[in-house]
């Protein structure tokens, strides 16, 4: 399906991107693994250019999400996945208690993916996103839609600034403005149809809500102006929710 390969390909641009997250201040832990890597960003797809041996005292700087910056004692600085912390000593020998993502982190955000589904004019629609958290308070984001009707369907590339009012609350509602494309196709076989694309503008608001860890739930409203060839536009109104997750 077409929204799968767009659901994929939003993940891949994320993943690829830094993790964001809270950054704290930590103590020293003790290495208790045979060796752990560092690498020279916080993500997976940054190299390893280090590597410190059991036994090592090793600092940690900051933490975003999963990925902690750490300072071992010869002065060389890279990121450590949590997973190879989950062992480390308190330098009393006993172990070291990793903290839980929380709220904070949510809060401290840069990338995020979700997948929304929802009504579109009386068509069934389901939407992949990427967004970019500038500000606490605003973000850009890309999306991509596959709207599924009874005489056509359709597929859309928005792109939009997104007002989030309240970022240091769990529940906080947002405003959204966009534009983009939208390509439809009627299914019509009596008589000759073609496939029109046209631009579109929208305007639309809607309500975010932290559940935990990396999860974020959000509902929102849509009201779109499809610029047709036609000597009218098209308005259509749009209701979607769904989950995402940050990093």
């Amino acid at each position: 399906m077409r929204w799968l390969v767009l659901v994929l390909s939003l993940g891949q641009l994320v993943v690829a991107g830094q993790a964001a997250g809270a950054e704290r201040e930590y103590r020293e832990v003790t290495i208790a693994d045979p060796y752990i890597e560092l690498h020279t960003g916080p993500g997976r797809g940054f190299p390893v250019f280090f590597v410190a041996e059991r036994g090592e005292q090793i600092e940690l700087v900051k933490r975003r999400t999963e990925w902690f910056k750490v300072r071992v004692g010869r002065g060389e600085e890279g990121w450590v996945h949590f997973e190879q912390l989950q062992t480390t000593l308190n330098p009393d020998g006993g172990e070291f208690d990793l903290p839980a993502l929380g709220f904070s982190d949510y809060a401290a955000r840069r990338w995020e993916v979700g997948v929304l589904y929802g009504d579109y004019g009386g068509a069934n629609i389901i939407s992949a996103y990427g967004s970019r958290t500038f500000t606490p308070n605003l973000s850009g984001e890309l999306s991509v839609s596959e709207a599924l009707g009874r005489f056509s369907d359709s597929t859309m590339a928005t792109v939009n600034i997104v007002h989030l009012m309240y970022p240091d609350w769990r529940v906080s509602p947002y405003f959204t403005l966009g534009a983009g494309v939208i390509n439809t196709e009627p299914k019509a076989t009596l008589v000759a149809t073609v496939d029109r694309t046209d631009s579109l503008a929208q305007v639309g608001a809607g309500v975010r809500m932290y559940l935990t860890r990396r999860f974020v739930f959000r509902a929102e409203y849509k009201a779109h102006v499809v610029f047709t060839s036609r000597d009218d536009n098209e308005e259509v109104r749009e209701w979607k929710a769904g989950f995402s997750f940050f990093f």
